[in-house]
């Protein structure tokens, strides 16, 4: 393949970071690498194969002659900036929120709906992080029995908030050991460690969270599934890295609990834990620094009533990575 110029917008932060050394791993063909960030980080320096790349201003000058950018900044700067990179011939994949929804933006989860980046316009968008871990994990089941309704209850990690919510729970664990007052908090509207936060986002007048509607909404889109239900809760945990999702789904068709394992074990992305007797089920430890979502607790739902197909099962996913980084690069190999 020939080499790429390709910029990351935000490659100071965690995503950004996590971008640049998953592009070396996957060996992605870059043929110059343009870190972008704001004017304060301009000029500093970042490891990448071995060497050292020097972090550019984030201006639209800035995208001359590049292939494809992989966005990693907040709505408002990917909002401004990423079609002023699609005008000097660019195409870009958005980390942000901005453009998910847009009915020309293409969102993809290359495990599922690859094909769709074909539709494109100059910006592909990365589904949020929750998303990309439940979806992955239900997709091959959706293809054995088909999924009707979701209820979903994500147990997210710091690491979600970024860099600041990485920090912050850290400083907030050194207090508690010490057995000194946390304090204020921020990015969190309370205390993360020694407690369970059941809000991520504002709130809408339904009394949802915008974190929670973005599983629903971009599920259906993704999935091409227009009347998929979904009903979600999530919650903030005092875990650095991986979040993690327990899943109850419904069902067009009956799919037993071994068939659901089968359809897991050969499913890309996918690596089923599932051995109850042995222990042996994901946690977001063995799920963290990896590309795997670690899907298992496989069993019937035995609430649901005659005639209702449903299963339950639990996940985990590097946030950082897969529900992240990695996705985005997934999406930039189809395109070279």
């Amino acid at each position: 393949m020939a080499g790429k110029v390709v910029a990351i917008l935000g490659a100071t932060g965690v995503v950004g970071r996590q971008m640049m050394d998953v592009l070396e791993e996957r060996d992605f063909p870059v043929e110059r690498l343009v870190p972008l960030a704001s004017a304060r980080s301009a000029g500093k320096k970042l490891p990448f194969r071995g060497g050292e790349v020097e972090v550019v201003e984030a201006t639209p000058e800035a995208f001359e002659g590049v292939d494809i950018v992989l966005g990693a900044a907040g709505d408002a700067q990917a909002r401004e900036l990423m079609p002023e990179a699609v005008a000097r011939g660019a195409v870009c994949v958005d980390n942000s929120h901005a453009f998910r929804l847009d009915a020309d933006v293409p969102l993809v989860i290359p495990e599922i709906n690859a094909s769709d980046i074909a539709t494109h316009k100059g910006i592909i968008s990365n589904p949020n992080c929750a998303t990309i871990i439940g979806l992955v994990a239900l997709w091959p089941l959706h293809q054995v029995a088909g999924m009707q309704r979701v209820v979903v209850s994500t147990y997210q990690a710091a690491s979600g908030a970024g860099k600041p919510g990485l920090d912050e729970l850290v400083r907030e664990l050194g207090c508690v050991v010490a057995g000194e007052d946390v304090g204020e908090t921020s990015p969190f509207a309370y205390q993360l460690a020694n407690n369970l936060i059941p809000q991520i986002g504002g709130f809408d007048a339904d009394a949802y969270t915008s974190e929670e509607v973005k599983f629903g909404n971009e599920g259906r889109k993704i999935c091409h599934l227009p009347d998929l239900r979904v009903s979600c809760t999530c919650v903030r945990v005092p875990v650095m890295r991986s979040h993690s999702e327990s899943i109850t789904v419904e069902f067009d068709r009956p799919i037993s609990p071994d068939e659901a394992r089968a359809a897991l074990a050969s499913a890309p992305g996918v690596k089923l834990v599932d051995d109850p007797a042995a222990l042996a089920y994901p946690m977001p430890l063995d799920a963290a620094d990896q590309d795997l979502i670690l899907v298992g607790r496989v069993r019937r739902d035995l609430s649901a009533p005659e005639g209702v197909h449903a299963l339950s099962l639990w996940c985990c996913g590097d946030q950082v990575r897969k529900g992240a980084a990695t996705n985005a690069v997934q999406i930039a190999e189809h395109l070279v």
